[in-house]
C-alpha cells in the first residue's frame, strides 16, 4: 500500500496524547495502543517485516542461542573469556551454523543470505562469539572460498568448516589499516623451488588486530604484495601455515598478544610476522591471479587497479553483516531502555498524584523514539543490503555492474548503523539511570563490544569517501557527450554555483502556506514526498556543488589537484552520509508500503515520518542556508516531531516488542519485569499505609495550616 493510499484509506483519531492531563504539568498518557484506543500494530507481522528476508534463519539462529552455553558471562578473566567463546564456535558447528555459505560438496549449505542473516543475530548472546565465528568463516574461510580455486576447496574447506582448522585472516597491517593496496608484507616467487617466500620487511608490515592470531589459529590467509621476475603485481592472498597441531608457533613465524582490549575480549586477537616463511606455489588463491612454475604470472583481469578491487569485493560480507549485526545490537539497547521506561516511575506531578512513568515524559519520549524510528529504518535497509549481496554471491545477480552497487551500499550503510550503535547505546544507558551502568543489564558490555564495530571492514570515514566518490562518477557521467542543449539548460539552473531549486518562489510559498496553522501545514507539507525531496535534494546539490569546486583539478598538477581534493574532503564524506540517509528512508518508505493491514501502516507511516523529520531536524542549518525551507516552516520541524513522538509514545511498546526477543536474548533485569513488580509493591505499600490511618503527617501540610 502506498503512503497516498494509507492516508486516503485511513482517518486516524485524536491522537492518543490528547488524553494527557496537566496536573502539576506533569503529563500522564495511555501506556499502550488499546487504552489510548489507537489503531495498533500488528506484531507479529511487524516482526516478519522486521526479520526480513531471512526471517526463518533469524528465528533459527535466535532459538539456537536460548542455549545458556552460548552467553556472555560478565567478569570473567580474559584467558576464560577466550576458551569459552572457543567452545561456543564447536557449539556452532554442532548446530551447522558454519555451514550456510558454503558448497554442499564440502558439507555447506549454499545459501549465502542465510549464513549472514543467521551470523548477525549471534550479537544477542555474546558478540565475540559473533566476531570470532566471522573471523573463521566470514573472513578466513570465505579467503580460501572466494579468492581460492577448487584444489583449495579440496585441500582446506571441509576443515575450516569442522573447525579442524581455525585460522586468521592477516589483512590489516599496523602501518597501513585501511590502506590495503600499500601493505608492506612482500611474497617473493622463487622459480628454483617453486615457492613464494613471505616476509615482513619492518615493524609497520606487521599483520595486527587478527582474531584467532594470538592463540588459537593454525593457519592465515595472508595478503602480501606479489613479487615475481622483479616485477611487483600488487596485493594477493596466500595460504600461510602458522601453527602446529599442538599449538607451537612454526619456524618463521612471530606472534604477540594484543592482550585486553576495550571489548570484544572473548577473542585472540593478536600480531604476526613473517621472516622469509616459505610456502608452495600451490597456496597463492589464484582465482583472480596465478603465477606459473617458471614465474610468469596471469590474470584475467589486466587492470592492476580492477584486478586489486575486485578482490576485495569478493569479501564485502563483513561490511554487510557489521550493517546487520550493529542494527540488532542496537534493537537490544533500544528494547531494554523503551521497556524501562514504561514501567520506571520517578517524581510525582505535584498535586499528590501517582509518580510518573519515565516514558511519559516529553524529553524521554523525544531522546528515545526517534532513535527507534532510526533503528526501524536500519532494519529495512539491511534488508535490502542483504538480498543484494545474495544475488551477487549466489551468481544470480554477478555482474561488474552489480558487485559496484553492492559494495558502494555497503560502504554507505555501514558506517551509519556502527556509529548509530555508539550513540543509541549511550543514550539508552543513559535513560536508565545508574541501572543501565550494571553489567547485568547489558549497556555497558554492548557499547564496549560494539564500539570497534566503527573501524571493523574499513574506519568509516574512509568507507564514506569511497561512496562520495562514486557518487562523483555518477554525477559526472550524466555530462559525457552531452550536446550543447542538455548543457546549457543544466548551466541555466546554476546560480552562484549552487543548484536552483526555486528557492526565492520556495521561501514565499512557504510562508504563505503557514500563515494560518502553522503545526498543521508543516504536516501536510512535510509527508512522504516533500521528506523525499528533501532529503534527495540534498545529496543532489552537495554533490553538484562539490563537483563544481573540483572542476579545475582536471586541468591542474597532480599536487594541486590532490589539495583541491583535500579541501573538498569532508563535504565530499558528508553527501555521502547523507546518501546512507536517503537510503535508510527509502528502505523504511519501501517496507511500509508493503503493509496490508491498516493500523500497521498507519503507526508505522508516523514512525517513518518521524525518521524523516529527525534527519531534516538534524540538517537544519543546511536548508535553511540552501533556501529549501522557509525560517517558519524550519521552526516548526521540531514541534512537528514533537507532535509525532507523542502520538508513537502509546505504540512504544508494542514497536520494541516487535523485534521478537524472548527473555533468553535480553537477560537484562530492568526488562524483565521486576521493575514493574518494585513500582506495583511500592504503591500498594503507600496505598495500604494511607489507608491504614497510620501514615505520617507531611511538614508541608503543617505550614499549610
Amino acid at each position: 500500500m502506498t503512503d497516498t493510499a494509507v492516508r486516503e484509506n485511513i482517518h486516524p483519531k485524536k491522537p492518543a496524547t490528547s488524553k494527557r492531563t496537566p496536573a502539576g504539568g506533569a503529563p500522564t498518557a495511555a501506556h499502550t495502543a488499546d487504552e489510548a484506543h489507537e489503531p495498533r500494530i500488528d506484531v507479529d507481522a511487524v516482526t516478519d517485516l522486521l526479520l526480513g528476508t531471512w526471517g526463518e534463519t533469524r528465528r533459527e539462529a535466535r532459538e539456537m542461542i536460548k542455549d545458556p552455553a552460548f552467553w556472555r558471562i560478565d567478569g570473567q578473566s580474559v584467558p576464560e573469556h577466550r576458551e569459552r567463546v572457543l567452545g561456543q564456535l564447536r557449539l556452532l558447528v554442532e548446530n551447522n551454523g558454519s555451514r550456510r555459505a558454503f558448497p554442499k560438496e564440502y558439507g555447506g549449505l549454499e545459501n549465502n543470505g542465510a549464513n549472514l542473516a543467521g551470523f548477525m543475530e549471534l550479537v544477542l548472546a555474546d558478540p565475540s562469539l559473533q566476531i570470532k565465528s566471522g573471523v573463521q568463516w566470514g573472513l578466513f574461510g570465505s579467503a580460501i572460498y572466494q579468492l581460492g580455486t577448487k584444489k583449495h576447496w579440496d585441500a582446506w574447506l571441509s576443515d575450516v568448516i569442522e573447525l579442524e582448522l581455525p585460522g586468521a585472516f592477516a589483512m590489516t597491517e599496523i602501518g597501513h589499516g585501511s590502506d590495503v593496496a600499500s601493505i608492506g608484507t612482500t611474497a617473493t616467487y622463487d622459480p628454483e623451488t617453486g615457492e613464494f617466500v613471505i616476509n615482513t620487511p619492518f615493524r609497520g608490515a606487521w599483520k595486527d588486530y587478527l582474531g584467532n592470531a594470538a592463540l588459537h589459529g593454525r593457519a592465515a590467509t595472508v595478503f602480501a604484495q606479489l613479487i615475481t621476475g622483479g616485477v611487483n603485481y600488487g596485493v594477493h592472498c596466500f595460504f600461510v601455515p602458522i601453527r602446529d597441531a599442538e599449538g607451537g608457533m612454526l619456524p618463521g613465524i612471530q606472534s604477540e598478544d594484543d592482550g585486553v582490549k576495550g571489548g570484544l575480549n572473548g577473542i585472540d586477537n593478536g600480531r604476526l610476522a613473517f621472516d622469509h616463511v616459505r610456502v608452495p606455489r600451490f597456496n597463492l588463491l589464484n582465482r583472480y591471479g596465478d603465477v606459473a612454475s617458471d614465474g610468469t604470472y596471469s590474470s584475467e583481469i589486466p587492470s592492476p587497479g580492477r584486478r586489486f578491487f575486485t578482490m576485495l569485493g569478493a569479501l564485502v560480507q563483513g561490511r554487510v553483516s557489521l550493517d546487520g549485526a550493529a542494527t540488532t545490537g542496537t534493537a537490544l539497547a533500544l528494547y531494554i531502555a523503551l521497556t524501562y521506561a514504561n514501567q520506571r516511575r520517578q517524581f510525582d506531578s505535584g498535586s499528590g498524584s501517582d509518580e510518573v512513568v519515565l516514558l511519559d515524559y516529553g524529553k524521554h519520549q523525544r531522546r528515545l523514539l526517534p532513535l527507534l524510528a532510526q533503528n526501524y529504518a536500519q532494519f529495512f535497509s539491511n534488508d535490502e543490503l542483504l538480498r543484494k549481496f545474495d544475488g551477487v554471491f549466489s551468481g544470480r545477480t554477478d555482474t561488474p555492474q552489480e558487485r559496484e552497487d553492492l559494495e558502494t551500499l555497503a560502504a554507505a550503510l555501514k558506517p551509519l548503523s556502527t556509529w548509530n550503535a555508539l550513540s543509541t547505546v549511550q543514550e539508552a544507558r543513559e535513560a536508565c539511570g545508574g541501572s543501565g551502568f550494571l553489567a547485568e543489564n547489558r549497556m555497558v558490555g554492548l557499547h564496549q563490544d560494539l564500539d570497534v564495530y566503527v573501524t571493523f571492514e574499513g574506519d568509516n570515514n574512509i568507507l564514506l569517501q569511497l561512496v562520495g566518490k562514486r557518487l562523483l562518477a555518477d554525477y559526472a557521467r550524466q555530462f559525457k557527450g552531452a550536446d550543447a542543449a542538455k548543457l546549457a539548460s543544466f548551466a541555466a539552473k546554476q546560480t552562484a554555483g549552487k543548484v536552483f531549486h526555486g528557492a526565492g518562489l520556495r521561501r514565499l510559498g512557504q510562508a504563505v502556506a503557514d500563515f494560518g496553522s502553522t503545526a498543521r501545514s508543516v504536516e501536510l507539507g512535510l509527508r512522504a514526498e516533500q521528506q523525499h525531496e528533501l532529503l534527495a535534494g540534498r545529496v543532489e546539490q552537495m554533490i553538484s556543488d562539490i563537483a563544481g569546486r573540483l572542476r579545475p583539478a582536471s586541468k591542474a598538477s597532480p599536487a594541486e589537484a590532490a589539495d583541491l581534493f583535500n579541501a573538498n574532503q569532508a563535504e565530499l564524506i558528508e553527501a555521502a552520509r547523507a546518501h546512507g540517509e536517503l537510503l535508510q528512508w527509502e528502505a523504511f518508505s519501501d517496507g511500509v508500503a508493503k503493509v496490508t493491514d491498516a493500523g500497521t501502516a498507519q503507526v508505522l507511516t508516523w514512525l517513518r515520518d518521524l525518521f524523516g523529520m529527525y534527519l531534516i531536524e538534524k540538517h537544519l542549518a543546511w536548508y535553511i542556508i540552501n533556501g529549501r525551507l522557509s525560517t517558519q516552516r524550519a521552526a516548526s520541524v521540531s514541534r512537528y516531531i514533537d507532535r509525532l513522538v507523542q502520538r508513537l509514545r502509546p505504540h512504544a511498546q508494542d514497536l520494541v516488542d516487535a523485534y521478537g526477543f524472548a527473555p533468553e536474548h535480553v537477560r537484562a533485569p530492568i526488562a524483565s519485569g521486576a521493575e514493574q513488580a518494585r513500582q506495583d509493591e511500592a504503591r500498594a505499600y503507600y496505598a495500604a499505609l494511607a489507608a491504614s490511618g497510620e501514615a505520617p503527617t507531611s511538614e508541608k501540610s503543617l505550614k499549610k495550616k
